[in-house]
């Protein structure tokens, strides 16, 4: 079984534990959340598939440097990737304590060692300068209220020749996905405006980092950036 199978595989095995509505969501791994991703994002499985190993492919194999993850959230998504890399040093932070309660439940579900779980905000990171070999944020830049300050705290953290990698919501792309966000998740709180384009994220990232790769599928803006 390879990396991307077994991650797949894990995505389904721990979801009928433990899905909650945006686990199944994210991951179209339960009949509600296949109905909501479809009607909010337009993906099927074989786009989810792809989007997500976009915005993983910036952790290669056997990676055994230092990654942060900002925000883990529940974990869905990484903990399946993070049990493929056992000689990485891997920090996880979220501002909330029940998804990141969730996370450590995966973590510790699959006998995954060596995370060391935080608790704080994106915009103020407890680490030095240069403290870590890539950074990956998974749907979390469209939620942050201060976005300004999580792209320069996720670079400050970043060493020179470090991968800033991952994806989140891009306005413009989908009208959909557009209206959903606009009527059920920002009054909701769980977006935050304002919402970069597919123009304007390229170009904020062309800005800090020397050399970016970035596509989208649909609404999600997917990149890797090489400080």
């Amino acid at each position: 079984m390879d990396r991307k199978q077994q991650i797949q595989y894990s995505y389904h095995a721990l979801g009928g534990n433990m899905a909650n509505f945006y686990d199944g969501l994210i991951t179209y791994s339960t009949p509600i959340g296949k109905i909501m991703n479809q009607i909010m994002w337009g993906f099927d499985e074989a786009t989810t598939s792809k989007w997500i190993n976009y915005a993983l492919s910036g952790i290669p194999e056997h990676f055994s440097g230092k990654l942060l993850e900002v925000p883990v959230g529940t974990g869905v998504l990484t903990m399946p990737l993070y049990k493929t890399l056992p000689d990485a040093d891997i920090t996880c932070l979220d501002y909330s304590a029940d998804m990141m309660a969730n996370a450590q439940k995966r973590a510790d579900l699959m006998q995954i060692s060596n995370i060391a779980f935080h608790q704080g905000d994106v915009g103020n990171l407890p680490f030095p300068d240069e403290s870590f070999d890539i950074v990956l944020s998974l749907n979390g830049f469209h939620a942050f209220p201060d976005k300004n300050k999580a792209f320069a705290e996720t670079y400050r953290v970043l060493k020179k020749g470090g991968m800033f990698c991952g994806c989140f919501y891009i306005q413009g792309e989908k009208q959909r996905t557009d209206l959903s966000v606009k009527y059920l998740l920002v009054p909701n709180k769980a977006f935050t405006p304002p919402f970069d384009t597919k123009q304007s994220l390229q170009m904020r990232l062309e800005n800090m980092y020397s050399h970016v790769k970035f596509t989208s599928v649909y609404a999600e803006g997917i990149f890797k950036c090489r400080k």
